[in-house]
């Protein structure tokens, strides 16, 4: 198994480069590898520290990487970040004027630049892959690997090109990356890019500062409110299915005081671009979106995900959430769901051009996430075991901070399946809490259903405690949603050997929380009290300095970075340079103005 030496280029250019002191879990061995000439596809969780892997060995081997990534925003903020590192990074995308393309362009060829960030839509073009071999190409990197797969949960058709790379590209190494892939997704990118040769690394899939929460929709714009009113001047993402919804949510928000921006397909690139920007660059900022918006998006600082939704699968759902957090801080992931969603779900994957073995995994995939949201146990055991990892209980999710009781519901299991039998399972769960309740209305009595003997067998339970018991039959297999129709439901064999009289139904009581109840993730910041002044100054400096050069804050220094320039309080140069995530470029650029404020600070005088 290679490793790096203690002297070696690539340690050293973890320090003096970097500012970093050590290298994360899997970082080494990745690196090891690549430049050993071995094709990698490292699985590593969101804010791991994947762009490193590629990032030292491309500063290490003489020649040009190419980097393949999705979008043009983080190709952009990972160039200005290098560029501040020091580092001959750089970009050719449809954003800039074709007179800067070139510009870049001149500068690859005459071998002055040592990182390449392009699209896979551009790179794949003959033009740009005749040129690119005609260079010196010593590392291939596709960030965001997982949109190579029909597996996956983001698939563009772009990306499948890159498979050609191997045949263009025989001696170069190629070096994949993603934070989301199940083993079959893994298989498939790796069999796509490296032909079944090359190594895979998974350094794990737990992101245990990330709170995660399950509600059932009930009254979502209040509980949407609630939640991110408890959260004042955290940046935040909520995601929603729809465009409509999308828009509608970002003005609720903004009608109560939360400064929030729409990000959806059906935007202009324009005002899409310009949100995005505000959100990257400018605290305290919530982003509505569909899932249009977030793949690759390097804010660190992100303090929520909220789902107004339920996503398309756990794969997709994962992904999404890992947007949250990437600092290594508290955050907070918390969807809310439905009966509605599940069938929209179902509906949207029998319309997919998918074969039918295609969509028999995509609905097994969508099964695993609403048994997340229904589990009775911990949510993180629950997701890292769709992604072949055991846990013990985190401690850090509502149902371990908030455990539910469980009751035996089984009389009411069989009054539903009753119900659901009795009709014809052909209606959905609206009519049989009906019947159940015993309601009469006209469709009861059109359909002759007040004469059921299932009529009133459930009337001493409310509506929202049958919606609970309904979805928590479907999560267990005892149901089954014809998504065809209108949402009518019918019995599985489970559920009619249930309704026979074998076997027992659990079921867990949906409390509505109040506001609160399960508390907001706190950040920490690891300082003495009297240095929380000193760091709240050294985050303006760093705003102004980065509108300034017209970069997010974080591309000049992470939070990380201010919280132990605040705890150290260098002096003078060198003891700046031992700050974490300070190398030789940003020490010189940036040392003295931070220098001088915390002298300033230190001294008693306001800032």
């Amino acid at each position: 198994m290679p490793t790096l030496p203690e002297n070696s280029q690539a340690r050293r250019i973890l320090g003096e480069v970097f500012g970093y002191s050590s290298f994360r879990p899997g970082q080494e061995e990745v690196i090891a590898n690549i430049l050993e000439g071995t094709s990698v596809l490292t699985v590593m969780p969101t804010g791991s520290g994947k762009s490193l892997c590629y990032q030292i060995p491309a500063l290490v081997r003489v020649g040009l990487t190419v980097i393949v990534s999705p979008l043009v925003a983080l190709m952009e903020d990972q160039v200005a970040a290098l560029k501040l590192e020091g580092v001959a990074a750089e970009t050719i995308n449809s954003s800039r004027e074709r007179e800067i393309n070139v510009d870049a362009w001149m500068r690859v060829a005459a071998g002055a630049v040592r990182l390449l960030y392009i699209s896979p839509e551009r790179l794949m073009t003959e033009r740009m892959l005749t040129a690119l071999q005609q260079l010196d190409i010593v590392q291939i990197a596709i960030d965001e690997a997982h949109c190579i797969s029909r597996w996956g949960p983001s698939f563009r058709p772009d990306y499948e090109g890159l498979s050609r790379l191997r045949e263009l590209f025989p001696s170069v190494p190629i070096s994949a990356f993603t934070a989301t892939a199940d083993e079959a997704t893994r298989t498939d990118i790796a069999d796509k890019l490296f032909r079944g040769e090359g190594r895979t690394f998974v350094t794990g899939f737990d992101r245990p500062n990330i709170r995660l929460a399950v509600e059932t929709r009930h009254d979502w714009k209040r509980q949407l409110l609630d939640f991110v009113g408890e959260r004042p001047g955290d940046s935040g993402i909520v995601y929603c299915l729809s465009r409509k919804k999308t828009e509608a949510t970002a003005d609720l928000l903004v009608k109560n005081g939360i400064r929030a921006l729409p990000y959806h397909a059906g935007l202009d690139s324009g005002t899409r671009t310009a949100n995005q920007t505000i959100f990257m660059t400018e605290p305290g900022v919530v982003v509505v979106a569909t899932i249009a918006f977030g793949m690759g998006i390097d804010k660190p600082d992100v303090r929520y995900v909220f789902h107004a939704n339920l996503p398309g699968n756990m794969e997709a759902y994962y992904q999404e959430l890992g947007r949250a957090g990437r600092d290594g801080e508290p955050a907070d992931a918390f969807m809310l769901y439905g009966l509605d969603d599940i069938r929209q779900r179902r509906i949207f994957i029998e319309d997919d051009k998918g074969d039918d073995d295609h969509k028999r995994r995509e609905h097994k995939r969508l099964d695993a996430l609403i048994a997340y949201c229904e589990t009775p146990q911990c949510r993180r055991r629950a997701m890292l075991a769709y992604f072949g990892e055991d846990s013990e209980p985190c401690g850090n999710c509502d149902i371990c901070l908030d455990p539910p009781d469980m009751e035996d519901g089984t009389v009411h299991a069989r009054s539903a399946l009753g119900a659901i039998n009795q009709t014809g399972q052909r209606f959905g769960a609206a009519h049989i809490i009906d019947v159940l309740r015993g309601a009469d209305t006209e469709k009861i009595r059109s359909l002759s259903h007040h004469q059921l003997a299932a009529h009133g067998s459930g009337t001493d339970e409310d509506k929202e405690t049958w919606r609970s018991i309904l979805r928590q039959m479907l999560a267990a297999g005892y149901l089954k949603l014809d998504i065809t129709g209108y949402g009518g439901l019918s019995l599985t064999k489970e559920g009619e050997s249930l309704l026979d009289g074998s076997g027992v139904f659990f079921f867990r009581r949906d409390a509505v929380r109040p506001a609160g109840r399960i508390a907001k993730a706190v950040a920490r910041t690891d300082l003495a009290g009297g240095d929380e002044d000193l760091f709240a100054a050294l985050k303006e400096l760093r705003m102004d300095l980065a509108r300034e050069k017209g970069v997010p804050a974080y591309v000049i220094f992470t939070d990380k970075t201010l919280v132990d320039m605040a705890g150290r309080k260098p002096v003078n140069m060198d003891e700046f340079s031992q700050v974490f995530g300070v190398g030789d470029a940003k020490l010189k650029n940036f040392a003295t103005p931070f220098l001088a404020l915390i002298a300033k600070i230190g001294a008693g005088t306001e800032a």
